[in-house]
């Protein structure tokens, strides 16, 4: 169980997980989890942590067959730029180490940016809190229970 899990069971929202045997040798979990899963990568989300304006962290969670727009997530946030966060800071923030980062049950509630994209798919794939465990819930239930916005995140 991992605060991720804990947060949906909490919340009963349906959901689903999923563990697969990780790859200590993968460097793309998200491509990892969705070949492993035998789902298609634009339903497993990746949860990226940045620092906008040098000041504040926040969450983008995008499809691990894209990459994160840093001009598109400022824009969204109302910052003026953002860059990837620090690894440690991201592990101190979240709790979660990275490649296992969920946007569920974070020790600190970062703002949340979900791209709009997960809205096509009645269930996405997020990382449950751990390397190798994914959590399958709708995009609308991910998005009450981190108090997420839909927006365009991934780079043109």
């Amino acid at each position: 169980m991992t605060p991720g899990i804990n947060v949906a069971k909490k919340a009963k929202v349906a959901h689903t997980v999923h563990e697969y045997a990780h790859d200590p040798a993968s460097v793309s979990y998200g491509l990892e989890a969705a070949e492993k899963l035998g789902i298609a990568a634009a339903r497993v989300f990746k949860t990226l942590v940045v620092s906008l304006d040098g000041r504040e962290l926040a969450v983008g969670v995008v499809p691990v067959s894209a990459m994160l727009g840093m001009k598109q997530i400022a824009k969204a946030a109302g910052a003026k730029k953002a860059a990837m966060a620090a690894p440690a800071d991201v592990e101190r923030a979240t709790g979660y180490v990275l490649g296992g980062v969920s946007p569920l049950g974070q020790k600190k509630r970062l703002r949340t940016f979900i791209d709009a994209s997960a809205a096509d798919f009645a269930t996405i794939f997020v990382s449950a809190g751990r390397r190798g465990l994914e959590i399958e819930l709708s995009p609308q239930d991910l998005r009450a229970l981190t108090g997420a916005s839909f927006a365009d995140i991934t780079a043109e």
